[in-house]
């Protein structure tokens, strides 16, 4: 994977691929935020799954997430069910993300990671990506307190054995990177949160994959025909402006450094 930023990982040609799980509120934020590195991976060869936090296997998404998923290459939908903090249709008699008891849903997803053993965990980063979404806080919160439970055995024994990913991060906008992005939100009365340029760790060009990118976010196509959601806001724009926006995603590493026997990098 080619970086404009971000720590080495030893040579391309001898880095171990990762295996990557990713970990996001809802279906689409896989491919908007994500989508050019989970493809490019898959096409590597390298294994690859997506935890979504709301939105239940019935739900009318279900199947939009499973076509974006087959189109990225990381498998079916894995979904813990909770229902959306603004949508009450995500999961009918379910409690909200925010609002379900937190060891329960760490406990969901300290199985998912036992279960698929990911060498790099990545998600939503502490601001919620752009906009604040509180379910995307919360994923989070989860997601940070899940990577650690996972690899200790006494924590969640019911959910597997224990399995310590080699490194997390999260899914970010830099100042400098929001671009295009803020007089188009800004345009519709949203503020825009992006964290400073120092907090990035990796930035990953992935232009090469920025059709297949595109085809993900379009298979949402519930999401795609609402103006006022980024996927209907980006399908309204000129390719060429579409692709600026899309074709680089960031992160932020937030274990600490490399550690004895890890595979790699998200750099790699």
């Amino acid at each position: 994977m080619s970086t404009t930023t971000g720590p080495a990982a030893g040579s391309p040609s001898t880095a171990i691929r990762p295996s990557l799980l990713a970990v996001f509120a809802h279906p689409d934020d896989e491919c908007l935020l994500a989508g050019g590195v989970l493809a490019q991976h898959h096409a590597a060869g390298t294994r690859g799954a997506v935890v979504t936090a709301t939105w239940a296997s019935a739900s009318r998404r279900a199947p939009e997430l499973a076509e974006a998923l087959a189109v990225l290459g990381p498998g079916s939908p894995r979904l813990l069910g909770c229902n959306d903090a603004r949508n009450p249709e995500a999961a009918p008699g379910r409690p909200r993300l925010v609002d379900a008891p937190l060891d329960e849903v760490v406990g969901r997803l300290v199985g998912h990671i036992r279960d698929f053993r990911p060498d790099i965990v990545f998600g939503h980063d502490a601001l919620g990506q752009s906009t604040g979404r509180p379910d995307h806080v919360r994923t989070h919160q989860i997601t940070l307190l899940a990577v650690e439970a996972a690899g200790l055995a006494h924590l969640h024994p019911d959910a597997g054995p224990p399995w310590q990913p080699a490194a997390l991060y999260a899914a970010t906008h830099p100042e400098s990177g929001v671009g295009l992005l803020r007089p188009l939100l800004e345009g519709m009365g949203k503020s825009i949160l992006a964290v400073p340029d120092s907090y990035v760790t990796t930035s990953v060009d992935v232009t090469s994959w920025a059709n297949t990118k595109w085809a993900a976010i379009l298979a949402h196509r519930g999401e795609v025909a609402r103006e006022r959601l980024l996927p209907g806001v980006l399908a309204r724009l000129p390719e060429a402006d579409r692709t600026r926006i899309i074709q680089t995603e960031h992160f932020t590493r937030l274990t600490p450094g490399p550690t004895k026997g890890d595979p790699g990098q998200l750099t790699t």
